[in-house]
């Protein structure tokens, strides 16, 4: 459907005269008629009953007046989807509670003047695709997992090393423990139904078990965060793994324990991922942010992979 003679419908109705139509959309007003024509020709009806005193709906004129004001608003509404001066900033995290929307809420309340639309995809392969698209404009992610090199024209650097901890109820055998190495977990049940084959998250567990020979089991549907603290805090064989600054609340009654791992540290790597070629001011501005955020720099721990000493990371996570 032509818009423009959408609009000069539209103006017209609202004028009541094609001559006051034509001076406000300055066009002729045998260019506003025949405007009006096509439209009228194309939809198949007459819009107007023209009148001593002007331009009068017809009833089909009447039932399409709403909706040519809708197609108005939505060609606006697809414009300003596209002007980098106006869209949202697109950028997805993982999880709602996790270390990523943290990032991200520290960059709204530092630089309110951007406007986000923080979004939730499930793997690296939907994100890469959803970046590579124009869909969104980034994505936190661990980069890159085997069999997954990055392609191009996409471009990440790594923003966060966030450490572990061990998630326990009252009863378990190291709910006292201030911090516990990880040779001590060797033997000890650690439940993560959230473990799904073939996702990122999945093969740096994978790689943290055949390093240091832990038993991490992912059976059982994943019910979500409350059913997992349900779960761990009346089980005393079972603990789980969850990072620093994942925020969760959980009942009193509960006596979860929060528990540093240690001996070394393992640490999950939080990328930034977006298309080298994409303009939006606001990507610029939280590179910067979280560049300048990030207190051990480009060099800090971890290092490209593997153990220093005192952190791990999978020998495949990118600088």
């Amino acid at each position: 459907m032509d818009l423009e003679a959408v609009r000069t419908f539209v103006t017209v109705a609202d004028a009541g005269r094609f001559q006051e139509a034509a001076a406000q959309l300055a066009l002729t007003q045998q260019a506003v008629s025949k405007r009006v024509a096509v439209l009228e020709k194309s939809l198949g009806v007459r819009l107007f009953h023209r009148t001593a005193r002007g331009a009068e709906l017809t009833i089909d004129g009447q039932a399409f007046l709403p909706h040519a004001r809708e197609l108005l608003r939505v060609a606006e509404r697809a414009v300003a989807s596209v002007h980098l001066g106006r869209r949202p900033l697109r950028v997805d995290v993982l999880a709602s509670r996790g270390a990523q929307s943290g990032l991200m809420r520290g960059f709204h309340r530092a630089h309110p003047e951007v406007e986000l639309d923080v979004l939730m995809l499930f793997d690296i392969d939907t994100a890469i695709a959803a970046i590579r698209s124009g869909t969104i404009d980034a994505s936190f992610r661990a980069v890159s997992a085997p069999g997954r090199p990055l392609p191009e024209d996409l471009e990440s650097v790594r923003v966060l090393d966030e450490p572990l901890q061990l998630l326990t109820g009252p009863a378990h055998a190291l709910a006292g423990a201030r911090s516990v190495p990880l040779a001590e977990l060797v033997g000890h049940r650690i439940w993560m139904p959230g473990l799904v084959p073939g996702t990122e998250w999945t093969a740096y567990y994978d790689d943290l078990v055949a390093e240091f020979g832990l038993t991490i089991e992912a059976t059982g549907p994943n019910f979500g965060s409350d059913a997992l603290l349900d779960t761990i805090a009346d089980t005393p064989a079972l603990a789980t793994f969850m990072g620093e600054h994942t925020r969760l609340v959980w009942p009193a009654g509960h006596g979860l324990r929060r528990i540093p791992v240690t001996g070394p540290t393992p640490v999950y790597p939080h990328s930034l991922i977006w298309r080298r070629d994409n303009p939006h001011p606001g990507l610029g501005t939280l590179r910067e942010h979280l560049a300048a955020g990030r207190p051990d720099g480009p060099d800090g721990p971890g290092g490209p992979g593997g153990s220093d000493g005192e952190t791990w990371t999978p020998a495949w996570a990118r600088r």
